[in-house]
């Protein structure tokens, strides 16, 4: 494992948000959803395609809150503009179960 310093650290941006959209994205090449997370008036809603289908179905993400690196470029999956990236834990299987704060925080708050 690389070691990395405090300052490679604090670059990456980890906020808070809550997922306001969620929908299938039959077009990724492996199954994934299309989720739109609302990170509060700083950052605003951004677009993300998440491959947790295994563990969720697009109506139980809506309202949850979710840790995402809000400061990576955008990149282009298929059709859609992914600005975001949804954090996760990978399981055994290669399955992956969502990386969340254990109570409501406010959208946009920064992982520390």
């Amino acid at each position: 494992m690389e070691t990395i310093d405090w300052d490679h650290f604090q670059a990456v941006e980890l906020r808070a948000g809550t997922i306001t959209a969620a929908e299938p994205f039959p077009e990724a090449r492996r199954p994934a959803y299309r989720l739109t997370v609302d990170f509060g008036t700083e950052l605003g809603q951004r677009r993300s395609s998440a491959q947790i289908t295994d563990h969720y179905e697009p109506d139980s993400l809506i309202g949850r809150q979710v840790i995402a690196v809000v400061n990576f470029p955008p990149k282009q999956i298929g059709p859609m503009r992914s600005e975001c990236l949804v954090t996760g834990l990978y399981q055994d299987d290669g399955s992956v179960v969502l990386a969340v704060p254990d109570r409501t925080v406010p959208n946009g708050a920064r992982l520390g």
